[in-house]
């Protein structure tokens, strides 16, 4: 069976990566987690006093020190999910703490940050046969993608379940402070100049609100085989 490359979009905390690591699995392909890279790029420039206390990042200290920044992914034997590493240090559970979801828009705009992690992220999709999950791969990334999602919930719902993940994970967390940092990131993903979150023209919307997520695997099967039927 031909391999394709699956995109992914959608809201920050609209369950896509939950979705995009499971129909990787099932179908057997490489998954990607765009969003990954650029939360370690959020955290190397927090850790290295590239953010001002306002909150604005210092793109030029930054677009240097990107040819040192090594992103990669490596499977955890225990769980069988890749986690992240940035030059070579485990960070999964950092790039996930709402000090880097509260920096992470910011960094992502900077043109050059884009421009390079696009470019690795093309890289990992030379061969097809991978989902990745993000803000703008059916639109930049993967234009030519052959399964294009668009994932929407509401802020409240994305809130609540970004806010559990966090209290799961054992990590500080207040809803309000959740539900503020959505709807910034909201706001700035899709203002930027570069690459802002829409959805690609021929990709197929999933409203997630008050599905579950049996009900939506099955959903993601069933488009992945009516696409791939028609490529044979």
């Amino acid at each position: 069976m031909k391999k394709i490359i699956i995109a992914i979009d959608g809201y920050s905390s609209s369950g896509k990566s939950t979705m995009a690591k499971a129909l990787a699995k099932a179908v057997g392909y490489v998954y990607v987690d765009s969003g990954a890279m650029y939360r370690a790029v959020t955290l190397y420039a927090l850790d290295h006093g590239m953010i001002a206390p306002d909150g604005t990042p210092d793109a030029e200290a930054l677009v240097a020190a990107l040819p040192g920044i090594e992103i990669r992914f490596e499977v955890n034997p225990g769980t069988g999910l890749s986690e992240t590493l940035l030059n070579g240090v485990n960070v999964e559970r950092e790039i996930r703490s709402l000090r880097v979801s509260d920096h992470v828009s910011p960094v992502s705009a900077i043109p050059e940050v884009r421009e390079r992690l696009t470019a690795m992220q093309r890289e990992l999709g030379h061969d097809r046969g991978i989902v990745m999950d993000g803000r703008d791969i059916g639109t930049t990334v993967f234009p030519d993608a052959e399964m294009k999602v668009f994932v929407d919930a509401s802020p409240q719902v994305r809130a609540r379940r970004r806010f559990k993940e966090l209290q799961e994970k054992g990590m500080p967390a207040d809803y309000d402070a959740v539900l503020k940092n959505i709807r910034e990131r909201d706001h700035i993903d899709r203002t930027r100049a570069v690459s802002p979150l829409r959805k690609a023209d021929d990709a197929v919307v999933l409203v997630n609100d008050h599905i579950s997520i049996p009900e939506q695997m099955a959903w993601l099967i069933d488009l992945y085989h009516q696409i791939t039927s028609r490529l044979q």
